[in-house]
């Protein structure tokens, strides 16, 4: 729903050129679009400043390929999470300029990657080991979509941790972190004692048979002795990166 097209149906309707009806309908049109399969929600950019999120796993190339059109013919910014090889193909080709982030399993529309200017706001993006890097990616993409520079430290896990002492330096300025790791989880906590800014700690499903499929680092966030942290649910890099995004323009 565009505000100015609104405004001009009211004056409209004020100077007896349409009926309510008209209005009313445009309005509920706005809304949402009801494409049988889903109910496409055009109103949440306006609620929410960022338009609905696509969810691919669990829906068809065809279904996916629609919403993310539909989206597309609507706002300059779309992004879909948790997509295949297949899936992103397939939207690339029927939507121009759409791409596909084959690490992170996202296709975006209007996505673009800059390192921040010196003294410029950004969100760090760390990760523990190169295992994690399909979660640490959709929380940086799905930042930087939204309007946030991201730097990038990656593979600087506690087994080896003079590797995030090197690192530091990109990461104390930042105006949130977003920390990712599986196994149990103990960078969150390390990050946690040396940087003043936020951090949202996303556990990953990544670790041997204990690890409970991300439980393990998921418990191990949650109890983090340093303040400060908060924790996502198990491989939601998409609520880390969306969350740090919205902390930092804060």
């Amino acid at each position: 729903m565009n505000d100015t097209n609104l405004r001009r149906m009211l004056l409209e309707f004020k100077a007896g050129a349409i009926d309510q009806d008209a209005v009313i309908e445009y309005v509920e049109s706005g809304l949402y679009e009801d494409v049988g399969f889903a109910k496409i929600d055009h109103h949440r950019a306006k609620r929410k400043g960022f338009p609905e999120v696509i969810y691919c796993a669990g829906k068809s190339k065809q279904q996916v390929v629609e919403i993310f059109q539909r989206l597309a013919d609507r706002s300059d910014k779309v992004l879909a999470t948790r997509a295949d090889s297949a899936v992103g193909e397939a939207v690339c080709e029927a939507v121009k300029d759409a791409k596909y982030h084959e690490i992170g399993q996202l296709i975006t529309l209007g996505w673009s990657r800059s390192e921040p200017e010196v003294e410029q706001p950004y969100i760090a993006v760390i990760s523990a080991g190169t295992s994690d890097l399909s979660v640490a990616e959709e929380a940086a993409v799905t930042a930087e979509i939204m309007g946030s520079k991201v730097v990038r430290v990656y593979d600087v896990g506690v087994a080896g941790l003079h590797r995030l002492f090197g690192e530091l330096h990109k990461i104390e300025d930042a105006k949130a972190a977003v920390v990712v790791a599986g196994m149990e989880g103990a960078l969150a906590s390390v990050i946690g004692g040396l940087i003043h800014s936020p951090i949202i700690a996303v556990p990953t499903s990544v670790g041997y048979g204990a690890a409970l499929g991300g439980m393990a680092a998921l418990l191990g966030m949650l109890n983090s002795c340093a303040p400060g942290v908060t924790v996502v649910n198990i491989d939601n890099g998409f609520g880390a990166g969306y969350s740090a995004h919205l902390i930092s323009t804060v």
